[in-house]
């Protein structure tokens, strides 16, 4: 098997996550899925169903992402054998 690229996953992980985030809060905006601000909103600190909370979720998003994305290449690379 193929070990995966570090910097690659981060980068992919880290933007699908804040896009999802930005998508999410912006369309909170219109009441869809307020609950699932409400929760996120525990751990994304600023993160709300308005324009710069959308912004400020992608931000977090993307840490956060990027951050599990590393943590699991890591982990899988180091089991996989080339």
């Amino acid at each position: 098997m193929k070990k995966i690229d570090l910097k690659g996953a981060v980068v992919a992980f880290g933007l699908t996550w804040a896009i999802a985030m930005l998508f999410i809060g912006w369309v909170a905006i219109f009441g869809w899925g307020i609950r699932v601000v409400d929760i996120l909103s525990s751990l994304y600190i600023g993160f709300a169903p308005t324009f710069i909370g959308g912004i400020i979720g992608a931000v977090w998003g993307f840490f956060d992402g990027a951050i599990g994305a590393a943590i699991f290449v890591l982990l899988y690379n180091a089991m996989v054998k080339e």
